[in-house]
């Protein structure tokens, strides 16, 4: 019994969604500072994400208990391997690891992580079938994760962090209104009201390739302002290249698998993160 409840407390977190959440705190971490940081800040960081995160899975689970009887009978909840009193401690324990890892850091970093959790809450609890607004709340918590990275090493306000951390936001949006058209029976049979439900899918990813061209025109600011080295321009080229071409074919309607240049355009943010991330650190 005891074994039993255990893993299914386990499950709960969805290990794999808290640990990338993690590594892009770590990411935002070597961006920020162009070398490697502290094991501390390493660490830290980290967990602090990873606690938060994984909070915003078990919670998920919680309030998802009615239709994961029908739709997901084999997670931990409806399954019956914990009780929802096992979940909400759960909870509890963990968002106060989040709360100590991020005191620990700094009490800016106690303050994003609280805002990061109260957005998660939120979703959970009241936004996520409300369309817009919590594939808002979802690329918000997503870019902060980078954000944080720049606060865990005493850099809150470095430039090419906020830059890749307002691309992360605005190309996550574009994929969250892309996907929920993918999935738009889906979304139907729960009572969401995505952007696809209320107007149309192909409606909605016409928003959704206009947020990725917001990406394209975002990502050239930087330069002509003066704020970003001409040295990072090659990435962000390959990046913007890229996005022009899946965008559209995500709105070419004759493509019946129009979901594989979702991936391709976030596979092009992340390279071109990476290869900025080893141009700071070589230079």
């Amino acid at each position: 019994m005891f074994r039993t409840r255990t893993l299914g407390l386990f499950r709960l977190f969805r290990f794999e969604l808290p640990f990338t959440a993690g590594v892009c705190v770590i990411l935002g971490e070597l961006l920020a500072l162009g070398k490697l940081p502290t094991t501390t800040e390493i660490v830290l960081g980290f967990l602090s994400i990873f606690f938060i995160s994984a909070t915003s899975l078990i919670l998920n689970d919680y309030f998802d208990i009615e239709s994961d009887k029908i739709n997901a009978p084999e997670r931990p909840l409806p399954a019956g391997l914990v009780t929802e009193r096992d979940v909400v401690l759960l909870s509890i324990v963990v968002t106060m690891l989040g709360f100590i890892t991020g005191y620990l850091i700094s009490l800016e970093a106690l303050l994003v992580v609280i805002l990061v959790w109260v957005v998660g809450f939120l979703y959970n609890w009241r936004f996520k079938k409300a369309g817009f607004i919590g594939n808002l709340m979802v690329s918000f918590s997503v870019g902060m994760t980078f954000v944080f990275g720049g606060i865990a090493v005493g850099k809150p306000f470095e430039i090419i962090v906020w830059f890749f951390a307002i691309i992360t936001m605005l190309i996550d949006l574009g994929e969250e209104i892309a996907a929920d058209a993918m999935d738009i029976e889906g979304d139907r049979q729960i009572g969401s009201r995505s952007l696809a439900l209320v107007l149309g899918r192909e409606n909605a990813l016409k928003i959704s390739g206009a947020t990725f061209l917001l990406v394209v025109v975002a990502s050239s600011l930087p330069f002509l302002l003066g704020w970003l080295e001409w040295i990072y321009l090659f990435p962000i080229l390959l990046m913007d290249v890229v996005i022009l071409y899946s965008t559209s074919k995500l709105l070419d309607s004759r493509i019946v698998n129009r979901r594989i240049y979702i991936r391709w355009i976030y596979l092009s943010g992340l390279v071109a993160f990476l290869i900025i991330i080893i141009i700071r650190m070589v230079r």
